[in-house]
Order: C-alpha cells, then structure tokens, then sequence
C-alpha cells in the first residue's frame, strides 16, 4: 500500500505543471524585462543625427490582441518609422498574463517600443508586473532634438494620496539636459479633466506644462476614441489615440520646429 501511494505521489508531482497554474496575479513573469530603458537607449541612439523622427501613438489595447496584432503589422508597414509609444492600458485587468502577451505582440514590432501605464493595468498587481517588465512609470528621453517627457496620471489608482501626476518630475524636467533638444512631446494616459486625473491640480498642471521648452504637443490615450483638444484654450494641443479594437492610430512627423500627424487606419 505504502509503494502504491509513493507511485501516485510521484506521478502528481511530476505532472504538477499541468495540474496547477499561477495565480492570475501572482507577478512572476518570464522573458524580457526593463524594456523601456533599453528601447530608450536604441531609440536615443538611432535618433541621435536626425532632423526629422516619425513615431506612431498606439493605445489601449487592453485584451484586444488580435487588434493589436493589426496595429503591429500595420506599423511594421509604414515608411520610416523611428519607434512606438504605447499610452497606456496594455491589458484589461492587469493580470500577469495579459502583459506578457501583449508584450510578445509588441516584441514582433520592426521599431524599438516604450510602453507608459494605464489605469487598467493597475490591477491586482499590475503596477508591479509594469515596473519589473518595463520600468518606471515617470520618464524621459531624447530622440533627435526632440525630448519625450513620459507622465503617469492615473491618480485614482492611488485614491488622490500619492503624488500623480508627479510635479517635482515635471519640475526638473522643464531644465534637465535643456541643451540637448529643441523641442518637447509630452505623453501620458489620462489627459486633464478625465475621470482618471486629479482635477484637483489641473491647473497647476497646466502651468508646469506652459513651461516646458518649445512643448509641440500632447498625446494622450484612455478615452477611446480619436480626438483633438485645447483643453486649456491656450494652444497646447492634446491629440488623443483612439483604442486599436477601432482600427486605428497616430503616426506623427516631428521636427524641432514642426510637426504634422496622421490618423492611420488598419
């Protein structure tokens, strides 16, 4: 009886992969990881002589992969395209395995990709798959002459109690490496006076971004829907990605002293 009940024990164990799966929260992950900062470093690099970049805006992809499959290979067709911005909502309910699939169908992408935070991607333990799998939520880099400040404005996530959006990033980023760009995009998920902001300090937000270096624009996502707004009636222009289950995104050209976009359709 004793041998009977080892057998059957060995054969469970041995088979265990197949019997138990993660928990759909649990963080553990395989495969590339801190890729922000190492695209950042490809895209820095490729983008260093250029006058001219041109960077497609895709967003809220949620659970929808085979829409964001299209959007892939639909980029990877167009002419010259320097690198992806992902603003955001990569899954749909923040579980583990959401992330690494959509990662995977952004690996397939031609172009180096950098992936900001959504309030989706929040969930269970979303924030900490984001941070080990991309990186920090608050960033920037520059490509050609142009500087790219990445913002986290999901303020809901944290109940209003943490400091989103984060003005002693936006502080020190209207000076650091001022010599090194001409220009300025900034990106995020939720533009002001979404459900997902802090209303709050939307002012205040505003007046850190009318001091950013010659800000061309704004490229936002969360809303679902393409759109064209001077939220502010003061000429700063937040151009909103529409979700790829619609078929669509932003591809932009950009210059130190111009810029010109088009809405794609897949």
């Amino acid at each position: 009886m004793k041998q009977l009940l080892l057998i059957i024990g060995v054969l469970l164990l041995s088979g265990c992969q197949h019997l138990f799966e993660y928990h759909p929260y649990d963080a553990r992950f395989t495969g590339a990881k801190n890729i922000n900062r190492q695209n950042i470093g490809r895209i820095e690099k490729n983008c260093r002589d250029k006058d001219t970049i041109r960077v497609a805006f895709i967003s809220d992809s949620h659970g929808w992969f085979s829409d964001l499959k299209r959007a892939v290979s639909s980029v990877n067709k167009q002419e010259k395209v320097d690198f992806v911005v992902h603003l955001g909502d990569l899954t749909d309910c923040g579980t583990t395995r959401e992330y690494e699939r959509t990662r995977d169908l952004l690996q397939d992408l031609r172009v180096p990709y950098i992936a900001m935070i959504g309030n989706h991607d929040y969930l269970g333990t979303g924030d900490e798959v984001f941070d080990v799998m991309f990186g920090g939520m608050d960033f920037s880099f520059i490509a050609g002459r142009v500087k790219f400040i990445c913002l986290n404005t999901n303020a809901t996530e944290y109940d209003y109690i943490a400091a989103v959006p984060n003005f002693d990033f936006m502080e020190e980023e209207i000076t650091a490496h001022n010599d090194d760009f001409d220009a300025t995009v900034v990106c995020m998920h939720a533009c002001p006076y979404s459900d997902q902001f802090n209303n709050n300090v939307a002012k205040a937000f505003n007046h850190y971004m009318t001091l950013f270096k010659n800000l061309h624009f704004a490229a936002c996502g969360h809303g679902h829907s393409f759109e064209i707004n001077d939220i502010y009636n003061n000429g700063i222009i937040y151009y909103m990605a529409d979700s790829v289950a619609h078929g669509s995104y932003l591809l932009f050209t950009i210059t130190p002293t111009y810029y010109a976009y088009e809405l794609i359709h897949f």
